[in-house]
């Protein structure tokens, strides 16, 4: 458990850059499909909301070069700017912290996904964190590796993990199940509505198909 109030910023390794970090690509199409999941999700919601991939989170206005860029993330409301907001400063007036970010294990920093982000984001307010280690590239500390950790504020505002294993898993705020599925080409990521995997989430992409192929079918 993480008391905001107690984090402590690391003024050198928190610092963001502006340069952009290569990503592999599983850890690219990962984060595709998870954003394309989360706009279908608001869709089908009529939900409010910006989704989207790597973008700057400030939260220190006296130290403003301090933040966290989560590999996908939601934010509601949406910042006045819309999809012109280069970074959020959550010290301006309709920037607010995102409910959902999302971080992806990389294989080259998996220490940093598993024991600096919770912090960061414990400091920055996020509502609800997932980090995805699908391909247990994380440390063997604690337990460790975990496929799906979700991360959720309290109601005594500190932030707590709530899940580190296996799934299915729970998220409160898409009141929905994190899977990490076992196929023939590897571990696939799915979002469901029951514990169990039934009524899977689609993408957009995928609802498209799957609405063609039942015209088909009824044709």
């Amino acid at each position: 458990m993480i008391r905001r109030s107690e984090v402590v910023p690391d003024p050198e390794r928190w610092v963001l850059t502006e340069e952009t970090v290569p990503e592999s690509s599983p850890h690219d199409l990962m984060s595709e499909r998870i954003r394309d999941l989360l706009l279908g999700w608001a869709a089908r919601s009529q939900r409010i909301v910006k989704v989207g991939r790597n973008l700057a989170i400030r939260w220190d206005r006296q130290h403003p070069r301090l933040g966290v860029d989560p590999d996908v993330y939601l934010v509601e409301p949406p910042p006045p700017e819309g999809d012109a907001v280069r970074s959020l400063k959550l010290w301006k007036k309709g920037h607010v912290a995102p409910r959902l970010a999302v971080e992806i294990v990389s294989a080259q920093h998996p220490t940093k996904d598993y024991v600096v982000a919770p912090q960061k984001y414990a400091a920055c307010g996020v509502e609800e964190l997932w980090i995805l280690d699908l391909l247990l590239e994380g440390p063997r500390a604690h337990g460790g590796p975990f496929r799906i950790q979700i991360w959720r504020r309290l109601s005594d505002a500190s932030f707590a993990q709530v899940h580190a294993g296996e799934g299915p898993a729970r998220s409160e705020f898409l009141q929905a199940w994190l899977h990490a599925n076992q196929t023939s080409a590897g571990v696939s990521f799915d979002v469901s509505t029951i514990a169990t995997g039934a009524e899977r989430w689609l993408t957009p992409e995928e609802a498209e198909r799957a609405a063609k192929e039942a015209a088909r079918r009824e044709s």
